[in-house]
C-alpha cells in the first residue's frame, strides 16, 4: 500500500517559552524540497526547524519522474539505492502520431554512470523516504500540524507566528526558507507575485492500476486514435500503476472531467478494455511562472514556491530538489560564519537562471503540444510530418524536453577557464564516471558524499593539490586513455584531463574551476572563490 502515513502532532518546548526561541534556520513545508534541504543542512551540522501544516504524506502520485541528477543528490544523502530498487528504471521513449511511431530516443546511451537516466517513482514514496530520514536526524525538529500564520521580516532574520492545535506560538529564525508549494502562504505574506503565463488547455492526469505488458518506456502520442486528436502520455510506475495524461482542451470543466464516470470511458477507449482501477485523478491547467527574485533579505524561496512549470519534461520536482542542493551548502557556510552573506546571492543568480531555462523548455513544449493558433498548429503538424520521413525533422518535435541540470555559465563562483582543452566548462554539472584504484572501483559521485569540494587531478602527486579536508580523486592522464574505452580511462576522458591539470568541483557537483597546470595555491584560490571569499 502507498505510505500515506499520518504523523502525530506533538507539543514543542518552544510553545511554553516565555520569549520566542531562536533557531538558525526555519523551513516552511515538508514536501520533497523542504525535507531534502533539512537533511542536507543537518548533515552539515546546522540545526533546522521544519514545519508543515499537514500531518501526513501527500495523497496521489503527483511527481513521478526523477532524473539522474536528482538521484545523484539523493545518493549523497544515502537514499538513492532504495529508491532505484523500488522505482521503475527507464531511459528510452517513443513518440507517435496517430498510430504511426515517428521515432524513439535513448536518454543515456553511454555506460559508466552510477545512476540511471530516470526512474518512475510516486512522490509519496520519495516523501516517505525523506521523512523517515529526517525523523531519524537529531538536528531536524520536524513539526507536523504547525502552520505559518504570520511572518515579520527583520534585518537579521524574522519573527514567525505558528498556529497549532494548541494555539499560536512564536519563534525567531536567522534564515527562513519557503518550500511551501505553488500556493505558498509565505509568498503571499510578503506580497510577492509570480510573473509568467498560464495556459488555457487543461489536462487530465490519472493513475490507473492494472496488469499490462507495455514496456518501461515513455510513450507520447500526438493525435492518438483513441483520444479525439489531442495528445496522450503513458508511463509505468511501481505497484502496477500506470500514469496516463490526456489533453482535454481549454473548454473542459475540471470538476466534471475528474469524475469517474467521465474518466473511465476515456481510459477504456485508450486501453481497449475496462480491467483497471482508478487510483488517483486530477485535472491541471499548466503555468510557467516564477518570482522575480528568490532571495528577499533573510527569506529564501525554493521549489514550487519560487517557480512553476508544466510537467512536460519532468522539470518541477527535479528542479526543486536541485534548488535545495544548490542552497544547502551555501546556507551552511554562511550560518557557520565561514562565508559572507553575499554567497546567498549566488543562489538567487544561479537558480533564477535555472528556472528561466526550465520555463523556456516547458513553455515551448506546451505551445507545441497545445498550439494556440492556426499558424502554430500548421507549423506543429509540418514538423510532425517531416519527422515521419526524415531524422532531420525530429529536433523540431517537442513532446517535452526531459529534465537536465542547468549549467551556471555566468556563475560568480567559477574561476575563469584558462585554455582548458575540452570536457566540461566551469559552471557545468559534473559527469559521473568510475574511479578505478587498487582498492577497487567506486564512483566520482560518491566522493561528493561528505558535502565538500572535490578535486579531480592527474598523477601520483594528486593528493598534494587538495587542502586539508578536501577529497582528491586521482585519474590517469587523458592523453593515455582517449583511445582506450576501458572504464579506468572514463574519468580522465570525460573531463579531458591533461597532464598536470585539475578540476575543482563544488559541493553540489558543479564545476568550479578547470586548471590546466594546477598548483596547490590555484586549487586553494578556486575553493575560496566558490565559497564566496574571493571576488
Amino acid at each position: 500500500m502507498p505510505p500515506h502515513r499520518q504523523f502525530a502532532y506533538r507539543r514543542s518546548p518552544d510553545q511554553d517559552a516565555c520569549t520566542p526561541a531562536h533557531h538558525p534556520v526555519a523551513i516552511i513545508g515538508a514536501g520533497p524540497v523542504g525535507l531534502m534541504l533539512a537533511l542536507d543542512l543537518a548533515r552539515r551540522a546546522v540545526p533546522v526547524v521544519l514545519i508543515d501544516d499537514s500531518d501526513r504524506i501527500g495523497v496521489g502520485s503527483r511527481a513521478i519522474c526523477f532524473a539522474k541528477r536528482t538521484l545523484e543528490i539523493f545518493d549523497r544523502l544515502g537514499l538513492a539505492d532504495a529508491m532505484v530498487e523500488k522505482g521503475v528504471t527507464w531511459r528510452r521513449g517513443r513518440v507517435f502520431r496517430g498510430e504511426q511511431e515517428l521515432y524513439d530516443f535513448d536518454l543515456l546511451p553511454e555506460d559508466g554512470h552510477k545512476q540511471p537516466a530516470f526512474i518512475n517513482l510516486q512522490q509519496y514514496y520519495v516523501e516517505a523516504a525523506l521523512a523517515q530520514a529526517a525523523l531519524a536526524e537529531p538536528l531536524i525538529d520536524l513539526r507536523w500540524s504547525n502552520r505559518l500564520a504570520a511572518l515579520e521580516p527583520r534585518n537579521d532574520g524574522a519573527l514567525l507566528t505558528i498556529a497549532t492545535p494548541d494555539g499560536d506560538y512564536r519563534i525567531e529564525a536567522s534564515w527562513i526558507v519557503a518550500c511551501d508549494g505553488a500556493r505558498s502562504p509565505t509568498r503571499a505574506m510578503l506580497g510577492l507575485e509570480f510573473r509568467g503565463e498560464a495556459f488555457e488547455d487543461k489536462f487530465l492526469i490519472a493513475d490507473v492500476k492494472m496488469r499490462a505488458d507495455f514496456p518501461t518506456e515513455r510513450w507520447f502520442w500526438f493525435a492518438p486514435p483513441f483520444h479525439s486528436g489531442q495528445s496522450a502520455l503513458l508511463h509505468k510506475q511501481p505497484d502496477d500503476i500506470w500514469r496516463i495524461d490526456l489533453q482535454l482542451g481549454p473548454e473542459a470543466d475540471a470538476d466534471t472531467e475528474r469524475q469517474p464516470e467521465r474518466v473511465r470511458p476515456r481510459i477504456e477507449q485508450m486501453l481497449g478494455h475496462g480491467d483497471f482501477e482508478l487510483e488517483w485523478v486530477s485535472v491541471y491547467r499548466f503555468q510557467c511562472r516564477r518570482l522575480d527574485r528568490f532571495v528577499h533579505g533573510r527569506v529564501i524561496f525554493a521549489g514550487d514556491a519560487a517557480h512553476q512549470v508544466s510537467p512536460f519534461g519532468a522539470r518541477g520536482a527535479n528542479s526543486g530538489i536541485q534548488d535545495a542542493d544548490n542552497l544547502g551548502w551555501k546556507l551552511a557556510l554562511v550560518v557557520q560564519g565561514k562565508s559572507p552573506l553575499s554567497l546567498i546571492d549566488s543562489y538567487d543568480a544561479e537558480r533564477v537562471a535555472a528556472a528561466d531555462e526550465n520555463i523556456l523548455h516547458s513553455t515551448r513544449a506546451t505551445e507545441f503540444i497545445a498550439p494556440r493558433s492556426l499558424g502554430e498548429r500548421i507549423l506543429r503538424d509540418a514538423a510532425l510530418s517531416l519527422a515521419a520521413v526524415s531524422a532531420l525533422g525530429r529536433p523540431f518535435v517537442n513532446s517535452g524536453r526531459l529534465s537536465q541540470p542547468t549549467a551556471y555559465a555566468a556563475s560568480p563562483l567559477s574561476t575563469p577557464d584558462r585554455g582548458w582543452p575540452g570536457g566540461v566548462a566551469p559552471g557545468a554539472p559534473f559527469r559521473d564516471a568510475p574511479v578505478v584504484a587498487e582498492a577497487g572501483e567506486t564512483w566520482l559521485s560518491e566522493a561528493l558524499r561528505p558535502g565538500k569540494p572535490v578535486v579531480i587531478a592527474h598523477g601520483e602527486d594528486a593528493d598534494g593539490l587538495a587542502p586539508p579536508g578536501v577529497a582528491c580523486v586521482a585519474a590517469p592522464c587523458a592523453k593515455t586513455v582517449m583511445d582506450s574505452p576501458d572504464r579506468a580511462g572514463l574519468l580522465a576522458a570525460r573531463y579531458a584531463l591533461p597532464a598536470g591539470g585539475a578540476v575543482v568541483l563544488r559541493p553540489d557537483g558543479h564545476v568550479a574551476a578547470c586548471l590546466p597546470q594546477a598548483t596547490r595555491a590555484d586549487v586553494a584560490r578556486a575553493i575560496e572563490k566558490l565559497e564566496g571569499r574571493l571576488p
